[in-house]
């Protein structure tokens, strides 16, 4: 292998994570290279780009604490605001000129020191950061007869903005948190929609509104930190409901029903729509204009299971055949294999692969026993139901500063991410995510490796800073 080309850090993927983590490093004078297999940064907001996407935290919460922008247009951004943020933060730091584009990770070894191997040809690192996140790979439900279907499919993350929907017949299979945002905009546009609904999601009002061009919010700072801790203690304050006393989530379930009866006074309509699962058990979804679309005439709602794809139909368990042009899949992503289908390989040749074929596991999320110098950004049991996903990365990216700080090659020890994992796992039992429903939060076998089964703060008090305790230092 040509190591000619030597880095202190690694980092893969140029999303929130990746850009944050260079931001710091290059504050700190600390060697960095960015590697990043599409064309350009941004993450899932480089890819999302389907109509109506946009991000269900307020934007001032959903941005860096120490990159400080006033100029939301709005409470809910949208994809377009989000991701030249983040161009705005790489251009000002001159990230790019430490990226390497189109440039795929193929596999990691780790031999005192990580040897790595790209689409590009290969780098040696001191330490690897795996920035890819959780939401990057579509899932593709396998459903008998898809290969046949002659018309045109395509998922919701990977949009096709050169096909025109005007005057189609189109499907579109899931109604999770992509759906809801685009189906009103081809429900807008189609001859005819067919919404196939495997469960019915709880969609809640959004409470979005447009900032003035004067407004004081977005001429003096210390309102803009005010707005922030308000946003902050709101969402936060969902985790009592969420972690701590999931009955208290049956108000919500009332009111929920209450909206839908005023949203949707068609009673079979409002049948379907009607989750069979407890509140929060799944990710809870906001928007004003998904159940308007639901009612649109040229909009139906198909509740029975798929048995078939035929060349330009949709068979259903019912007999009905659905005649579609274009299939459209908002079936989410795999978020439960993390780092695939990248090769990582730690001390003595062990493979992350095998030492996850229980479900993916990380001390804090962020450090694997058997793989030094790797942190994972986003990684296992990091993710939330309640607050913004980029006050986690901070904390991370604290303790990961931290970490380099010490000069010193780290490795967790595995009876401290054994105990962890298991307190974790504990946690996660009294949880609202464990009331019965099978989500994306969790593998096959339901083990769950998604969320943080806490409050926000006390993970920031966990990574406050690195326990030499915890690690075999090098």
């Amino acid at each position: 292998m040509d190591t000619s080309s030597r880095h202190r850090v690694a980092i893969i993927g140029a999303g929130f994570g990746g850009i944050g983590l260079a931001i710091l490093l290059k504050r700190a004078g600390i060697d960095f290279v960015i590697l990043e297999k599409s064309s350009d940064l941004g993450g899932t907001w480089r890819d999302n780009v389907y109509p109506g996407a946009a991000c269900d935290v307020p934007a001032h919460l959903y941005s860096f604490s120490f990159e400080h922008t006033s100029d939301w247009s709005r409470r809910f951004a949208g994809q377009e605001e989000i991701l030249d943020y983040l161009r705005g933060c790489a251009d000002r730091h001159r990230l790019r000129e430490r990226t390497r584009f189109c440039t795929e990770v193929l596999e990691a070894t780790y031999d005192d020191g990580w040897l790595i191997r790209t689409t590009h040809g290969d780098l040696r690192a001191a330490v690897l950061v795996s920035a890819c996140g959780q939401l990057n790979r579509p899932a593709l439900p396998d459903l008998p007869g898809l290969g046949t279907f002659t018309g045109t499919t395509f998922h919701s993350a990977r949009w096709d903005h050169g096909h025109d929907l005007a005057g189609e017949r189109v499907a579109v299979i899931g109604t999770g948190a992509s759906a809801v945002q685009f189906v009103p905009h081809v429900a807008a546009r189609a001859a005819r929609l067919h919404v196939f609904q495997r469960t019915a999601p709880y969609v809640i009002p959004k409470p979005d509104r447009e900032y003035g061009r004067h407004a004081l919010i977005s001429r003096f700072r210390p309102l803009h930190l005010l707005e922030r801790l308000r946003i902050y203690l709101a969402l936060e304050s969902r985790a009592l409901g969420f972690v701590t006393f999931p009955k208290a989530l049956k108000l919500m379930e009332r009111s929920f029903r209450r909206t839908l009866r005023k949203a949707v006074p068609e009673r079979d309509l409002r049948r379907k729509l009607i989750p069979d699962y407890p509140l929060g058990c799944k990710r809870v979804l906001i928007s004003d204009d998904y159940y308007p679309a639901l009612r649109r005439p040229t909009v139906d709602l198909v509740t029975d299971a798929i048995t078939e794809i035929r060349q330009n139909a949709i068979v259903t368990e019912d007999g009905t055949v659905h005649e579609v042009d274009t299939i459209i899949f908002g079936t989410g992503f795999q978020s439960t294999a993390f780092l695939a289908p990248m090769r990582i390989t730690g001390r003595d040749g062990r493979e992350l692969t095998e030492a996850w074929k229980s479900g993916a596991e990380a001390y804090l999320g962020l450090t694997v026993h058997g793989f030094p110098n790797l942190y994972l950004l986003y990684g296992p049991n990091t993710n939330l139901g309640h607050n913004s996903i980029v006050y986690m990365l901070e904390s991370q990216f604290r303790y990961v500063l931290a970490c380099l700080a010490t000069g010193r090659t780290l490795e967790v020890r595995a009876d401290v991410q054994s105990r962890f994992n298991r307190e974790l796992q504990r946690r996660m039992r009294g949880t609202i995510w464990t009331s019965g429903c099978t989500s994306w939060y969790q593998t096959a076998e339901g083990r769950h490796v998604n969320n943080w089964p806490g409050y926000t703060f006390v993970y920031r008090r966990a990574t406050r800073r690195p326990d030499p305790a915890d690690f075999s230092i090098g």
